[in-house]
């Protein structure tokens, strides 16, 4: 999930670079790598792209799914963080694919862009949202794109849940009262989560060519992965939700918080990540 500054966590704030946001970053992009490379499956490229600019690419999730997609591929990943390009060449290097890997450290909020090439596919994964202004971004990709170029948004539809309704057993409906206080927090701080991205490429020049929601339902047992992606997802959103939360509710979280006792959240084994992906694929078509 990120600003092509740095990425919000769901906390709400903007990571820094230190290891707990890349792992949750890393663990983001194995739990979700099979629906991931379904997008870049279903994109409706003309031909296999040569150049690819992937916005906002934190530790790497989209960049070594398009790599992988598009063997050809050359890929510029950008992003504001240091600390996570240099997880992204580490991971291209243990790869084999360091080749075709160029990192741009570059806040994209401000006006003046770096040079990024003129790339035929665009990919921006959940980073659209945090930019403070989208529309001039957008405009930024359109000319940034060779003509008949596809810019590919994927968005998620807010922060996964994990755990059955009935859960935690003592506070039943824990997770979905966490997630009405981080709807109201993230309302305020990031104004574009959860925008309909068709029309505002429409308004900047881009013809939209598919749009697609992917249902994502994956069973914890599948994956130790999944225990902790639920725990580093909600030890960051606990921080936006405490003071919106009951004090009984705040405890509760609290427990499934603690790895240390009988009723952390890595213990449970019924847990599963529940989300849904949208993707537009827009094309420039003057």
């Amino acid at each position: 999930m990120t600003h092509v500054h740095p990425r919000i966590s769901p906390d709400g704030h903007h990571q820094h670079d230190n290891d707990g946001q890349a792992e949750i970053l890393d663990l983001d992009a194995e739990v979700l790598a099979e629906h991931t490379l379904a997008i870049t499956q279903w994109l409706p490229v003309r031909e296999s792209p040569g150049q690819i600019v992937d916005l906002g690419c934190g530790t790497g999730a989209g960049t070594f799914a398009l790599l992988e997609r598009f063997p050809e591929a050359h890929v510029t990943a950008v992003d504001a963080s240091s600390g996570h390009l240099q997880r992204l060449r580490e991971k291209a290097r243990a790869r084999g694919v360091e080749e075709r890997v160029r990192t741009v450290q570059a806040d994209l909020d401000e006006p003046d862009w770096p040079g990024l090439g003129t790339p035929d596919l665009v990919w921006a994964s959940a980073s659209m949202h945090h930019m403070a202004h989208p529309d001039h971004a957008l405009r930024n990709v359109h000319d940034l794109l060779a003509p008949g170029g596809l810019f590919a948004v994927v968005e998620l539809s807010g922060f996964p849940r994990f755990l059955p309704e009935n859960a935690p057993e003592d506070r039943p409906g824990l997770e979905e009262r966490c997630h009405e206080a981080s709807d109201r927090f993230h309302a305020e701080h990031v104004p574009h989560r959860g925008a309909d991205w068709g029309p505002k490429l429409a308004e900047a020049g881009f013809t939209v060519e598919g749009e697609r929601a992917i249902t994502v339902n994956i069973e914890g047992s599948r994956s130790e992965a999944v225990g902790a992606y639920a725990l580093g997802s909600l030890q960051r959103m606990r921080h936006s939700v405490a003071d919106a939360l009951s004090t009984e509710d705040l405890a509760a979280l609290d427990r499934l918080l603690d790895t240390h006792g009988s009723h952390s959240i890595l213990h449970r084994e019924d847990l599963v990540v529940r989300t849904e992906r949208t993707v537009w694929a827009a094309r420039r078509t003057d």
